[in-house]
């Protein structure tokens, strides 16, 4: 079955307001979004949204509704892709990514692991999560700074992805770590990927699309919780998600676009919270708080 781009294409700062806009409508749905640069000096950019072609009448109805109000006067254009891995293709030959003490890299850079580096391979596949994008970088930066500060018995990643974060903390911290997601193919690979990383023993995976789910109540309360999902969902779930945080516990959120870490910031600051720190990373931020 054929995948279908739908796109506008504007300036980078609309394309941003465009993003939103999306995030805002789709944010909670399993359709890829995002902005590409196309030309530099001409401030060309696309924002975009991806969909299997069974879907692509109900979304380009809704994203016409989205773009009615404000972005009118951008087209809405349409592109089917050929029927390649894009995700693996996108990642071939990138060079391992450091953060901290993690080193992500996939198998073909085994050898480059140094001395002391906790090692986490993951291919490209898919789910998202190789440790290229800002935010999972950022949460990475953020997981070795609450290994060094807190004491941490149990952990929740939630929205897994390619599981990348879940295997980094329990390879820090050996403690118990939950691992979530809506989509039970990404709860499928982060287990494979746990398996190739060596831990077999002490990870627990879960398609859970909410808070309702057993494994939550099972697992918990937990001591550090990892949501690097995006400002929206974030936002809609911050009572849920401090509620299955133990006293004294610590949270990472990111997927949060840097204008939208102030909306975030306050959701959770009404649940109690208290900022510890912001990293930025390439137009986007990842949230440390506290209980």
């Amino acid at each position: 079955m054929s995948e279908i781009r739908l796109f506008v294409t504007t300036t980078e700062k609309q394309a941003e307001a465009v993003l939103d806009r999306l995030s805002e409508v789709f944010g909670e749905e399993d359709f890829a979004i995002g902005t590409t640069e196309v030309d530099e000096k001409r401030d060309v950019w696309e924002a975009s949204i991806y969909m299997m072609a069974v879907d692509e009448e109900s979304v380009n109805e809704r994203l016409t509704n989205a773009l009615a109000e404000d972005f009118a006067h951008l087209p809405i254009e349409r592109e089917v892709l050929p029927d390649i891995d894009w995700i693996a293709k996108s990642l071939e030959g990138l060079a391992p990514v450091r953060a901290g003490r993690f080193v992500v890299h996939g198998s073909h850079d085994r050898d480059k692991v140094k001395t002391g580096e906790i090692a986490i391979e993951i291919d490209a596949g898919q789910a998202f999560g190789t440790g290229h994008h800002g935010t999972t970088a950022g949460c990475l930066e953020v997981i070795a700074t609450v290994a060094r500060t807190r004491t941490v018995r149990n952990v929740l990643d939630l929205g897994t992805g390619s599981g990348v974060l879940a295997i980094a903390a329990w390879k820090l911290m050996h403690v118990p770590v939950l691992a979530t997601d809506i989509d039970p193919i990404a709860t499928r690979v982060a287990e494979e990927n746990a398996r190739v990383n060596g831990v077999v023993t002490g990870m627990t995976f879960a398609t859970a699309p909410g808070f309702h789910s057993t494994a939550f109540s099972t697992n918990g309360p937990f001591d550090l919780i990892i949501a690097n999902i995006l400002a929206r969902p974030l936002m809609k779930m911050a009572p849920q998600l401090v509620a299955n945080l133990a006293p004294g516990g610590s949270v990472i959120l990111s997927g949060i676009l840097a204008e939208q870490r102030w909306k975030v910031l306050a959701h959770y600051n009404g649940q109690h919270l208290r900022h510890v720190r912001t990293i930025w990373r390439n137009g986007w931020v990842t949230i440390h708080l506290e209980k």
